[in-house]
């Protein structure tokens, strides 16, 4: 299918015994903003990593037709729940680096980008918020010119005045050729922004469907319907 970007068919994944993927089998179109929603421990950092050809895995996994791994890491920008900065760094010293390991990188989108994050040249990333700092990142991963966007909990432990403009820059900067996977336990900061959702739970899919077909089947937001998925 043409318009496929993300495709796994039975993929699992095993650290030390224990399944942190079990049998997982998704797609995802172009054109969308997907919420990768579970617990912390549901295996979504896993999915993640295996998406962006970090890890091995069982089963397959494709992006673009391509088998996840080597051959496919230049559709795929990912942000990682952590810094991919250095401390050291100003923030021109960190869009260079990311300039110069990606050829994909486009330098006039990373300066809106930082213009609309309220980003100065001259800051250095040691002296950043916590929200400043994932305005960072994500203005580093956005301004790849790739087909998947792989987004690992970007307004974690920010407050709600960066979570805002984080999610707002996403909207912003979006491009409708492309597909961006947010992995977040913090759904009702988030569902706003997302086409579809997908709800991960002990390595498993248990749902997967657009947000506005949720709501009309179920008469409940993404919150709601989280909540009854996730009790303990």
């Amino acid at each position: 299918m043409k318009d496929q970007i993300l495709h796994l068919q039975g993929v699992s994944k095993n650290y030390a015994g224990k399944k942190a993927l079990d049998q997982v089998s998704l797609s995802i179109g172009k054109g969308k903003i997907v919420g990768l929603l579970g617990t912390n421990g549901s295996g979504k950092s896993t999915l993640m990593k295996i998406a962006a050809g970090l890890i091995p895995y069982e089963g397959n996994a494709t992006v673009l037709g391509k088998p996840a791994g080597l051959e496919s890491k230049v559709e795929v920008a990912f942000m990682p729940d952590r810094p991919l900065t250095e401390s050291w760094m100003r923030v021109y010293e960190a869009v260079k680096m990311q300039r110069d390991f990606y050829p994909d990188f486009d330098e006039n989108k990373a300066g809106q980008m930082l213009e609309f994050m309220n980003l100065r040249d001259r800051d250095r990333v040691s002296t950043l918020s916590k929200g400043m700092q994932e305005r960072l990142q994500l203005t580093l991963t956005l301004s790849r010119r790739a087909r998947l966007y792989l987004l690992d909990e970007p307004i974690g432990g920010v407050d709600p005045v960066a979570r805002t403009r984080i999610l707002d820059a996403i909207l912003e900067f979006y491009d409708e050729d492309s597909s961006i996977v947010i992995s977040t336990h913090l759904v009702r900061e988030i569902e706003r922004i997302f086409d579809e959702v997908l709800f991960l739970k002990q390595g498993k899919v248990v749902l997967q469907d657009e947000v506005e077909q949720l709501r009309s089947k179920h008469g409940k937001s993404v919150e709601d319907l989280f909540k009854e998925v996730f009790a303990e």
